[in-house]
């Protein structure tokens, strides 16, 4: 295996990183709380498990990979939930490889970093400013490399301080300029200076491997502001009760991912929704590239557009758009004279195929919450449903349920009949 020494960009690049995530002051206690390795659940061998609020930005997104890798290798039938230590290694090295791989910019080597043997050796004397001036950092040519050198190194990330090494690692493999442009001038640290929660940046850089700020499609011109959401279908989904609060808006490419595993945001938790039914999972039809393209004409996600906007719709969608019949469809769609074209005419007039058709209508889902205190006799296990969507197309009104209504933003009609009596928690 062959490494090259690092530089001083790489160095400048890891000061830089540590004043983006934690601010000009680190605080102690939040450090402290970010401070676990990857550990697995002794219920469930392939759960990691978060000892404090905060890291779930970084153990949730890396559950959701290990998940949709044993979902990729194995069946339901199987014995998936099942891995010794060996198996666990494999799953993580896969997991981190994948999220490397995703933010690597393609313009620099790879970046892993560890720590001085004698720091590992005694966590318990470690506190921030000796954690950052332990860290070593290892760079690598390649792909390859970088998982040979993860599989020989995995118990360094299984320790004390493998969230942060990892963390790292991802940050500076991404580089820090690329990330600096990616999150468009936010000032704020990603590691929420008081309740050390990772910001929306950090877990888009771990599902997806962009450092940017928002959940729609691709990027939008606001004000001749331009605003970066997920550039392209990710492989790990993500849906937030914040979209249902109207806080924000998550595109097609997060909720429709490429496999059947979504990372499940509360106000100040991340959990994992799952399932092992293929058939929830697609490339994007026809419909959902017209509902893309439609949004890059609104980029207020107002779900109209101006009706003079209909002609350079309809010619980027490849759809007739000569003058005479672009006349002719606004006055159909636009009939009240309004000057707008809404999404649900236009969806109706061009697209009007039912998206549920071979969509199944009954399926089996798991929850995952890594944290304990949120579990049924404070044990990290994964909690099976069947859930069910309903002929009506208008959400279901579920009271105090959050995990349910956080699907809806998804299945508006879904319901989910959990195994056990208490309902899985997204806090």
């Amino acid at each position: 295996m062959s490494m090259i020494n690092a530089s001083n960009k790489n160095l400048d690049d890891l000061r830089g990183v540590v004043q983006l995530l934690w601010g000009v002051d680190v605080q102690e206690d939040t450090f402290r709380r970010w401070t676990q390795g990857f550990s697995f659940s002794a219920d469930e061998p392939t759960a990691l498990v978060q000892f404090e609020g905060g890291p779930c930005g970084v153990i949730a997104p890396i559950q959701a990979h290990i998940l949709k890798n044993i979902i990729s290798t194995r069946n339901e039938t199987d014995d998936w939930k099942q891995a010794d230590t060996e198996d666990q290694n494999n799953l993580l090295t896969d997991a981190f490889s994948e999220i490397l791989t995703k933010a690597y910019n393609g313009t620099q080597y790879y970046v892993v970093h560890t720590l001085d043997k004698e720091v590992v050796d005694k966590p318990l004397e470690l506190n921030h400013m000796l954690f950052h001036s332990s860290l070593r950092l290892t760079v690598l040519n390649d792909i390859q490399e970088v998982k040979a050198f993860l599989k020989e190194n995995i118990n360094i990330f299984r320790d004390t301080f493998g969230v942060l090494l990892f963390l790292y690692s991802v940050m500076c493999s991404r580089g820090l300029e690329v990330i600096q442009n990616e999150i468009c001038g936010t000032e704020e640290p990603l590691i929420d200076y008081s309740h050390g929660y990772g910001s929306q940046v950090l877990i888009n850089l771990l599902i997806t491997g962009n450092a940017v700020p928002y959940l729609f499609n691709e990027k939008r011109d606001v004000g001749g502001l331009t605003l970066y959401g997920i550039p392209k279908q990710s492989d790990i989904g993500f849906l937030t009760l914040l979209e249902h609060l109207r806080y924000c808006e998550v595109g097609s490419y997060l909720k429709k991912p490429s496999s059947s595993v979504w990372v499940l945001a509360s106000e100040t938790h991340l959990t994992v929704l799952f399932s092992f039914e293929k058939r929830l999972t697609k490339s994007e039809t026809p419909a959902d590239i017209a509902r893309r393209i439609f949004g890059q004409f609104d980029p207020e996600g107002n779900n109209f557009i101006n009706a003079d906007s209909l002609g350079d719709l309809l010619n980027k969608l490849d759809l007739v758009s000569d003058k005479e019949y672009v006349n002719i469809m606004r006055d159909k769609l636009d009939s009240e004279k309004l000057g707008i074209i809404l999404l649900s005419s236009f969806m109706e007039e061009f697209f009007p195929e039912n998206e549920r058709l071979n969509h199944p209508d009954v399926f089996r889902v798991f929850h995952y919450n890594g944290q304990p205190q949120s579990n049924p006799d404070s044990k990290v296990v994964y909690h099976q449903g069947t859930a069910v969507l309903l002929e009506c197309d208008l959400p279901c009104t579920i009271e105090n349920n959050s995990l349910s209504t956080c699907l809806q933003t998804k299945w508006p009609s879904i319901d989910v009949q959990w195994n056990s009596v208490v309902t899985p928690s997204l806090n």
